[in-house]
């Protein structure tokens, strides 16, 4: 009887976990929805989030929502991410560095903001709020808008990701702003190699 009684508490646990991780996936999935955004194919890349209404300067935009993982998972993540998008053409890597020991890895059909693209003059910045990441407009923002922000890319490895964003300040490769006068330097020194 006792071990007809611990499979049933057993059977009954694992139901009110599954229950509890179905509820906790559907308010991901709701704050994962911003009543600012529509998906659309994008010149930039792909697809592309899109303004669905205007959008007000210093406006939270939407959230980036998926995993929580720590950094060796995030790097493993990443490369085998990276492999599959060299493979097939997909997008490559969803992972926004979080804090100093974890990051989010936003590979999740429904994170709606793993969708916006990269621009060099980007209408709006990532925020981390009390280990949460939103997105906020940097201007006002036009209805049918492209929404774009800084991926702040690093400049290694710099010439695996070429920017398409057309903007006059394109400097052709998706690197954070704070490379740009790196990236100008070698561009010159590869271009003018005496």
């Amino acid at each position: 009887m006792g071990k007809k009684a611990n499979k049933t508490n057993s059977k009954g646990k694992k139901l009110k976990d599954a229950a509890r991780l179905r509820r906790q996936l559907e308010k991901l999935k709701e704050r994962a929805k911003s009543e600012y955004c529509e998906v659309r194919t994008s010149d930039i890349h792909g697809t592309g989030v899109y303004a669905s209404k205007s959008i007000p300067s210093g406006k939270r935009v939407i959230e980036y929502l998926g995993e929580k993982i720590d950094k060796e998972e995030s790097e493993r993540r990443a490369t085998a991410q990276m492999e599959h998008a060299e493979k097939t053409g997909d997008a490559a890597v969803y992972i926004f560095t979080l804090n100093k020991k974890w990051d989010i890895d936003g590979n999740v059909s429904w994170n709606t903001a793993r969708l916006l693209n990269h621009s060099c003059a980007p209408n709006c910045e990532a925020w981390i709020e009390e280990k949460q990441i939103f997105l906020y407009s940097l201007r006002d923002i036009e209805k049918g808008e492209e929404l774009t922000f800084d991926y702040g890319f690093d400049i290694e490895n710099y010439e695996d990701h070429p920017c398409l964003c057309g903007s006059e300040d394109c400097v052709g490769y998706i690197v954070g702003r704070d490379y740009w006068d790196e990236l100008k330097k070698r561009l010159a020194e590869r271009d003018n190699p005496n």
